[in-house]
């Protein structure tokens, strides 16, 4: 990429050993060259950015040192070199080449719980981060890691000012949720012998029924549908992940989760993985979903991923629940939708648990699609 330049940057005393093999990790995650370019631009800087802030060598520093390090500014070259930065945070650490420091006291307890919600209550994976998420917020507000006795000296109060604290910024429902994970942590707890059994956790009420669910009416509905830009890989994808929560009804993690081999072109059907419940959800798969899903998947750039929805910007890899929620957003500003607290995609998820299938998303003829 910089053969006659090649060696100011591989001598480099912090980072100038790995941009080789760098440059070969960016290229294998999908980068473009000039994106790789830019950001080996920036290696001068950053390098000198590292040394200023005390790193001398890249396997002696931990990945929160590192990430501490890499000062982010608006102007071009600081604000390229935290992009290059991050990416070589990434390839450290994929190649376990981060130096490792041992877990908090606060980090063995969460683990130690995360284990339990996994092996003994069957909790999916995003539950359980959530889960670990709130039990770690509360082990910092008691400052568990400085506490010599541990919780066994825990009181209610403590309980109810964690709580107290957390609710202002949250709606009644998801403190509702909070309390009710904490409830489940202290009780784990108190089974461990580790605090004293009988502090409860208050949380507000909360009756079934009382918030009417937002949905779009079906024709603001096929606005939105019409208002997505095929011509690109981006809209092919994001109308067949709206196309799959307007016909079906689906979580967006549900939609960001699937794989290719949950489509059975041959059966007709999709059988979309449900962490929640455990088992799948099979719906048939009609003509209008299988005609966007194929379209996508012809136009998008060859992976070796299984997952059916990719990233379109570097690095390759599946999506996130948020770019199903960016999606919505997009297309609905262009479409012209103005809608206050819809809840994002779910309001087209709300619509179709509330109707018939429509002869939108009615399967008309057997095409076959495989």
């Amino acid at each position: 990429m910089f053969p006659i330049t090649h060696l100011r940057y591989t001598s480099l005393p912090v980072v100038g050993s790995v941009l080789d093999k760098l440059c070969e990790w960016l290229q294998d995650e999908g980068f473009p060259p000039d994106a790789i370019r830019r950001r080996i631009l920036a290696a001068p800087f950053l390098d000198q950015l590292l040394r200023s802030q005390g790193v001398k060598s890249l396997t002696e520093c931990t990945a929160s040192q590192l990430k501490a390090s890499l000062l982010r500014e608006e102007r071009w070259t600081p604000h390229i070199a935290h992009s290059l930065g991050l990416s070589l945070l990434d390839y450290l650490q994929q190649h376990g080449q981060v130096a490792s420091m041992p877990p908090t006291p606060s980090e063995q307890v969460v683990g130690i719980y995360c284990g339990y919600l996994q092996r003994l209550r069957g909790l999916g994976s995003a539950s359980i981060l959530r889960h670990a998420a709130i039990v770690g917020d509360f082990l910092c507000f008691l400052k568990y890691d400085d506490r010599s006795q541990g919780l066994k000296d825990l009181r209610a109060a403590e309980i109810d000012a964690f709580v107290a604290d957390t609710g202002p910024p949250l709606g009644r429902i998801t403190l509702q949720k909070v309390a009710a994970i904490l409830r489940s942590f202290l009780k784990f707890l108190a089974a461990r012998g580790e605090v004293p059994p009988g502090p409860d956790v208050l949380s507000p009420r909360h009756y079934r029924g009382e918030r009417i669910v937002r949905a779009l009416p079906w024709d603001t509905v096929l606005s939105l549908l019409r208002a997505v830009d095929r011509s690109t890989i981006k809209g092919r994808r994001d109308y067949a992940m709206l196309l799959l929560i307007a016909t079906y009804g689906l979580r967006v993690a549900e939609v960001a989760s699937l794989d290719l081999d949950d489509i059975e072109w041959r059966a007709r059907v999709i059988r979309v993985p449900r962490p929640k419940i455990g088992t799948p959800l099979v719906v048939p798969l009609t003509d209008k979903v299988a005609t966007a899903v194929v379209d996508y998947l012809r136009h998008r750039r060859p992976t070796t991923h299984s997952q059916l929805f990719l990233r379109v910007r570097a690095p390759q890899g599946p999506i996130k629940s948020t770019a199903v929620y960016d999606a919505f957003d997009v297309w609905a500003a262009r479409a012209g939708l103005c809608f206050p607290a819809l809840g994002g995609p779910h309001c087209v998820r709300h619509y179709a648990g509330s109707r018939t299938i429509s002869d939108e998303v009615r399967p008309t003829t057997r095409t076959p699609y495989y």
